[in-house]
């Protein structure tokens, strides 16, 4: 038997029980735009970060707090104490600077403004398999989402900055030699297409969503300047056969819902296919062993939070839903970090 790396050491335990500490404190500097200040700024002490935070802790708090952003790797720091200068990590520089198009930040801003206080609710969930968020006292999460327009602003940031990776990488490893359309269901903010459009040239990409989507995908599309080969088009997978295209994605769409709904969406991708079309699920496999990709089976817990019936599956599960809709062949690539593109072949 494998055995796991991850032994429960007295260190390890504490590690994982106080994961949260560590989280607060990323979370906290995404919401104060600790790092979207310094990549203005370049650099700053500890004395200017209090006074422009308006932070009423002590001296010796803030010192902590910024050092233990040094110390995960976020901040770069010279000096010590009150002569210190902080300054961004090149990759926080990139990453976690609101005004860059590269910010991924947005999904830690839902973490914080929505699933920090939920996942506090874990217990209840576990114990009565309903969700834990909006949804709590009765209604249905995307309706709660939809219908706020700040909220959903929230939350299509919030999907796009978790899967930018995964996207950049998916423009570049696929081979789109043999297509020339591409459909993103449930394209959200239009990133996919955005990524895919911008690295293969000969590729048109259409983002297909709700219309209360529209204008935020059309606000992305603008800003990248690719309105020539990238549209946004108003639909609801659950009443609506899908667009034709030579390339059928879902992003972190199937793991919201239960079997019978993942093997439904799978099959109107496949009717919508042409021979030789090909349908992708770019989401965060987990491994069929289901003892490495850690990620992959915490997002799944959060499909309980969040839906109540959602989870995230392995590729062997793919194959077997893949099979049963009608597909040939199936095969996967590994993308950003704990993230792959399960695909399958018409």
């Amino acid at each position: 038997m494998e055995q796991n790396e991850n032994h429960p050491t007295a260190e390890n335990i504490m590690k994982i029980g106080t994961g949260f500490w560590a989280s607060k404190i990323l979370l906290s500097a995404v919401k104060f735009q600790i790092f979207t200040t310094l990549a203005e700024k370049k650099s700053m002490s500890a004395k200017d970060i209090k006074t422009h935070l308006g932070l009423k802790c002590t001296d010796r708090n803030v010192y902590d707090y910024l050092d233990a952003l040094t110390t995960f790797g976020f901040l770069n720091r010279e000096g010590l104490l009150e002569t210190a200068k902080y300054s961004n990590h090149n990759d926080t520089n990139f990453f976690l600077d609101k005004n860059k198009p590269s910010y991924i930040g947005g999904m830690l801003e839902m973490l914080n403004n929505r699933l920090y206080n939920f996942w506090g609710n874990l217990e209840d969930g576990l114990l009565t398999g309903l969700p834990q968020n909006e949804a709590k006292s009765g209604g249905n999460l995307f309706e709660a989402l939809y219908s706020d327009a700040d909220r959903l602003k929230e939350f299509i940031h919030a999907m796009s900055g978790i899967q930018m990776g995964n996207f950049m990488a998916f423009a570049q490893a696929y081979d789109f030699s043999k297509s020339k359309t591409m459909l993103d269901v449930g394209g959200s903010g239009a990133m996919l297409s955005l990524m895919v459009a911008k690295h293969q040239t000969h590729m048109s990409c259409v983002s297909w969503d709700l219309p209360a989507v529209a204008p935020i995908a059309n606000e992305n599309i603008q800003k990248f300047q690719l309105q020539d080969r990238v549209k946004t088009a108003n639909g609801d997978f659950f009443k609506d056969s899908l667009p034709t295209a030579d390339i059928i994605v879902m992003g972190n769409i199937l793991h919201d819902w239960d079997e019978e709904t993942k093997l439904m969406l799978m099959k109107k991708a496949f009717d919508a296919l042409p021979s030789g079309g090909v349908f992708v699920a770019i989401e965060g496999i987990i491994d069929d062993e289901r003892n490495k990709n850690v990620f992959g089976m915490m997002m799944s817990i959060n499909m309980l939070i969040e839906t109540g019936k959602g989870f995230d599956y392995t590729f062997a599960d793919f194959n077997k839903w893949a099979k049963a809709v009608g597909f040939t062949s199936t095969k996967i690539i590994q993308l950003a970090g704990p993230s792959s593109a399960a695909i399958a072949f018409k």
